[in-house]
C-alpha cells in the first residue's frame, strides 16, 4: 500500500509535451509509479479537473538569510515553489570569514537583508547545518564574489598567485559542502575587476567536471552581445557549463535588437555542442542596489569608500560626466532615466517618505537635480540602498521565455526592510495567468517545462523537475484558470493563490 495516490489529475510531467491522464503514486516521499490502477494508498488526492505537475523550481532567488527568518516558506510554497536556490549573483552568504568579513556582509544587506548570528557564514557546511528542516527544498550556488571579497576586500583590483589560489580552495571546498556550482557576479564589485583570462584562472578547477557556473554578466545593457560572447568563451576555454541569469537587454535603445542577436550568439554555441543556458524574470523592471548605476572603478573599496568617493565634490563632476555620456559601462541612469529608478529601500528616518519614489520624484520635491539627488542619498544612507529600475521590453521577455533552455526565475531580493519587488510574491503564477492564458506566448506544457525540468537541468538538480518514478514528490495540483499573482508595484507584499494542493516530498505544505 503506497503512502498517497494522486488520482485522476491531468499530469503535464515537466518534459513540456502534453497534459496526459494518470495517477501518481507516493512512497516514502519518492514517485514510486504513474499510470492507472495503482493500488491502495493511505491517503488518496482526487485531482479531477485539474492539472498536475512538479513542484516549480526557482533557481534566482536571494533568499540566503531569509531562510532562517519566521514564515520563510509561505510566500514561496502560495506561487507552487517546492525549490529554490540563493547565492546568486556572485554574493552567498558563505563562505565569508578573516578581516574583511563585515565590509562583505554590508555590502550583501541590500540584497539578501542583515544577515544576523542565527546565519552561519563561515563555510558553506556550517551554512547548511544550521539550515535545519526547511519547508521548501533550499540549494545554494557559491558567491565567487564573496569568496573574492573574503579574500582581497573590494579595494584590490588586480590579485596576485596566492590569493587566486585561495579562491580556488574556497571555492571547491564550498562545492564538496554542498554547494551546487558557482556564481559569478561580473556587473558587481568585486568581480567586475575581473579580467577574462583571471576568471578562467580561478574557474579552473572545475575544468571538464559538469559543475555549472551561472552569471549576472559583465553588462546587460548596450554591451550585453559582448557579455554574452565573454560567456562562451569562458565555457568553451573552462570548458563549464554556463547558465546567463535574467538575461535582458537594459534600455529603450536596445530593445528588440540585442536579445536578438545574443539569442543567434547562444544557438550557435549550443550548436556548436557548448553547455548555455539561461533563465528570465517575467517582468520589465528588476531589483537591485542604487550602487549599480555608477561605474565599475566607482566601486573600488566597498561601501566605505563609495560613500566617500561620493562625498568628493571633484568625483562627483567626473562621475556626473560618466553617467551623462557614458557608455563604458551599464550605465542604467543614461539608459533608463532617473524617472524609472525608483528607491525600495530607504533607512533613515528623514529619507522614509521618498520610499517607493523614483530619484526624479524625489529630485523635484529636494528642489535638487537627479544625479545630485541620488549621490546625496547614497551618502546619507551610506550606499545601503535597493532600487526597482524599469528597464526591459516585454518583446525581449517573451523571445527568451520562448527559448527551451530558458527557465523561469525571479531573481528576489530579501532585504529586511522596505517595499519588495512584487516578483518576490508572484512570479511563477504571473506566468501561468499572463504569458500563458492572457498573452499566448507559451502553452501550459512549455510554462510547466520552464519552471520544472529546464531549470532542474541547468543545474543538475537530481530527483527534480520531472514526473516520473523515483522523482522526489514535490507536485502542484490546480485549475490553471485559478491561479492569481496578487502583488504588483503598489501593493507587492501579497500573496499568490489558486494552488489546490503542494507537496514537497509527498508531504501537503
Amino acid at each position: 500500500m503506497f503512502d498517497l495516490i494522486i488520482q485522476n489529475g491531468q499530469i503535464l510531467d515537466g518534459s513540456g509535451g502534453e497534459a496526459f491522464s494518470a495517477d501518481i503514486a507516493v512512497e516514502n516521499g519518492k514517485i514510486a509509479a504513474v499510470g492507472k490502477n495503482l493500488g491502495g494508498a493511505k491517503r488518496t488526492i482526487d485531482a479531477a479537473g485539474k492539472t498536475v505537475t512538479p513542484g516549480f523550481i526557482d533557481i534566482h532567488r536571494h533568499a540566503d538569510g531569509a531562510a532562517f527568518r519566521p514564515g520563510y516558506g509561505k510566500l514561496e510554497l502560495a506561487q507552487g515553489l517546492t525549490t529554490i536556490v540563493s547565492g546568486n549573483c556572485g554574493l552567498s552568504a558563505a563562505p565569508i570569514d578573516g578581516p574583511y568579513r563585515q565590509a562583505v556582509l554590508d555590502y550583501l544587506a541590500p540584497i539578501t537583508g542583515e544577515l544576523g548570528p542565527e546565519v552561519p557564514t563561515a563555510s558553506m557546511a556550517d551554512y547548511f547545518a544550521a539550515l535545519k528542516n526547511p519547508p521548501i527544498a533550499t540549494k545554494m550556488l557559491v558567491g565567487a564574489g564573496t569568496v573574492r571579497a573574503a579574500v582581497a576586500g573590494y579595494a584590490c583590483q588586480r590579485l596576485d598567485g596566492e590569493q587566486i589560489r585561495k579562491i580556488q580552495r574556497l571555492l571547491v571546498r564550498s562545492l564538496e559542502e554542498g554547494a551546487l556550482g558557482v556564481s559569478l557576479g561580473l556587473g558587481y564589485a568585486p568581480e567586475c575587476f575581473y579580467t577574462t583570462e583571471e576568471l578562467l584562472q580561478v574557474l579552473e578547477p572545475l575544468r571538464g567536471q559538469n559543475i555549472p557556473v551561472t552569471v549576472h554578466m559583465r553588462e546587460e545593457g548596450d554591451g550585453v552581445c559582448g557579455s554574452v560572447r565573454e560567456m562562451i568563451e569562458i565555457a568553451k576555454k573552462a570548458d563549464v557549463p554556463v547558465h546567463i541569469s535574467h538575461l535582458k537587454a537594459i534600455g529603450k535603445r536596445n530593445w528588440d535588437k540585442k536579445i536578438p542577436e545574443a539569442i543567434v550568439l547562444m544557438d550557435r554555441a549550443r550548436e556548436e555542442g557548448l553547455d548555455i543556458t539561461c533563465d528570465v524574470y517575467p517582468y520589465t523592471a528588476g531589483s537591485t542596489q542604487l550602487i549599480h548605476i555608477l561605474p565599475h572603478d566607482f566601486l573600488a573599496g566597498g561601501t566605505e569608500a563609495v560613500t566617500e568617493r561620493l562625498r568628493d565634490p571633484g568625483q562627483r563632476a567626473v562621475l556626473a560626466e560618466r553617467i551623462r555620456c557614458g557608455t563604458d559601462f551599464d550605465n542604467i541612469a543614461g539608459m533608463v532615466g532617473w524617472e524609472n529608478i525608483l528607491c525600495s529601500t530607504l533607512n533613515q528616518p528623514e529619507n522614509k517618505p521618498y520610499e517607493g519614489m523614483s530619484i526624479a520624484d524625489i529630485a523635484a520635491a529636494q528642489g535638487e537635480d537627479p544625479f545630485t539627488c541620488a549621490c546625496n542619498l547614497l551618502v546619507s544612507e551610506r550606499c545601503a540602498i535597493t532600487m526597482i529600475d524599469f528597464i526591459a521590453a516585454g518583446s525581449d521577455i517573451a523571445r527568451i521565455l520562448r527559448l527551451p533552455y530558458s527557465a523561469v526565475i525571479s531573481d528576489s531580493t530579501y532585504p529586511t526592510r522596505g517595499r519588495p519587488h512584487p516578483r518576490v510574491y508572484g512570479t511563477f503564477p504571473k506566468v501561468i495567468e499572463q504569458y500563458v492564458l492572457r498573452d499566448k506566448v507559451l502553452t501550459l506544457p512549455q510554462a510547466v517545462a520552464s519552471m520544472t525540468s529546464v531549470p532542474a537541468d541547468a543545474l543538475r538538480l537530481r530527483g527534480k523537475g520531472r514526473i516520473a518514478p523515483g522523482m522526489d514528490a514535490d507536485l502542484c495540483v490546480f485549475d490553471p484558470e485559478n491561479l492569481r499573482s496578487g502583488a504588483d508595484y503598489v501593493r507587492p507584499e501579497v500573496l499568490s493563490s489558486g494552488f489546490d494542493c503542494v507537496l514537497v516530498g509527498g508531504e501537503a505544505r
